[in-house]
């Protein structure tokens, strides 16, 4: 029986990129795979013909053979026989989901016997305060959980897998080309070293299904931007019993409507009256930990000036202690003066003494003058 074109197979044109034969070939995948299709024969052979045409299509030297020669170029000892293995199913379509897998156990090759699920994925953002006090976390997890119905093993009730005849369990077969021997994955049982011959009809023989957990994530205080929280065991099960991957959970701490962060220390910028900044005083600022802290002002405070509040920053992870919060001044000048307040601001400016009472606008000008006698000698 011939072939169908891998192209028309996976619905694409034939200058199809690398991206968009992706998209189509996890679409096909998500609808075809065994588990969404539990029983039904045309469906898994479907998606063994999808698996097989993305193998060929998204390898650059496979694909220019293919086009060159078609289906005669993996055919014995055709231009491009190379003994191509067909893998894939669900840990492409959960690549969708989660981004980039962990170091999966089943990336660029079969999953032998024993081998472990694929490990997982999870971006979870928090607040800042979420990250000074810690939280537990409940999330919603899709992936693939071992088969109840058969215990994992893929095989109906009252049967069990068999050695695979062609690889004696080995999970690869030798061949023998001139002086060379020649090692691939068994096509027999796909390099897992047994076979099902009943396979169970709610698994379709993978030994697991496709379930969406709920599971509780601790976060310790102190945590920052970018820590990665790894959850034991709760990735993608293996196939026909094999242990299952980890979960990795990648914590993205969310900006903040007044604190900056730098490690354990926090920075905010408050605003103060001018009569404040010049005469002196006490102000409450807000602190992480949702209280506020008292801080003396002294007289002749300007703009860009620093306060240190020791021991009200971050929570320090796994260690003792807080960091310290750094307080930057802002003097804001009044608007909406009345014509009172304006007149004696201008007694007040009238009243002598601008060197001490502006020492920075004096010295400034002072400059200036300087530039401007250079100029005009």
């Amino acid at each position: 029986m011939d072939k169908s074109d891998y192209y028309e197979l996976l619905g694409v044109q034939r200058d199809c990129d690398p991206d968009g034969l992706k998209r189509a070939y996890r679409k096909l995948a998500m609808q075809y795979h065994p588990d969404r299709n539990p029983g039904d024969s045309k469906a898994e052979a479907r998606f063994k013909e999808i698996n097989e045409a993305y193998e060929v299509l998204k390898d650059g030297d496979k694909r220019a053979a293919y086009d060159r020669f078609g289906h005669a170029a993996f055919e014995g000892g055709g231009p491009g026989a190379s003994g191509a293995e067909f893998s894939g199913g669900f840990s492409d379509i959960f690549d969708e989901m989660f981004g980039d897998f962990m170091g999966g156990g089943r990336r660029g090759g079969r999953q032998g016997p024993g081998a472990r699920g694929a490990d997982l994925r999870y971006n979870l953002s928090i607040s800042l305060e979420d990250a000074f006090n810690g939280r537990q976390v409940e999330i919603g997890v899709p992936t693939t959980v071992h088969c109840e119905a058969c215990g994992g093993s893929g095989a109906a009730e009252g049967s069990q897998p068999i050695v695979c005849s062609a690889c004696g369990g080995a999970g690869k077969v030798r061949s023998q080309q001139g002086f060379f021997t020649v090692e691939r994955t068994c096509p027999q049982c796909q390099g897992l070293g047994q076979v099902i011959e009943n396979p169970c009809g709610n698994c379709g023989g993978s030994g697991r299904v496709h379930k969406d957990k709920k599971l509780s994530v601790n976060i310790p205080p102190g945590v920052e931007d970018g820590t990665r929280i790894r959850l034991s065991g709760e990735g993608e099960a293996g196939l026909q019993g094999s242990p299952a991957g980890d979960l990795y959970v990648f914590l993205n701490v969310d900006s903040h409507r007044i604190f900056e962060r730098e490690g354990a220390d926090v920075f905010c910028r408050i605003p103060i009256p001018m009569t404040t900044g010049a005469i002196g005083g006490s102000i409450e600022v807000p602190t992480i930990n949702g209280s506020k802290a008292k801080m003396n002002i002294p007289d002749g405070t300007q703009t860009g000036q620093q306060f240190r509040l020791k021991g009200k920053g971050m929570t320090i992870l796994n260690g003792k202690g807080r960091g310290d919060m750094y307080v930057e001044i802002t003097v804001e000048t009044p608007v909406n003066l009345t014509k009172r307040q304006k007149e004696l601001l201008a007694e007040f400016e009238g009243s002598g003494g601008k060197a001490t009472q502006s020492p920075m606008s004096e010295s400034f000008l002072s400059k200036v003058k300087e530039i401007w006698d250079d100029l005009t000698d």
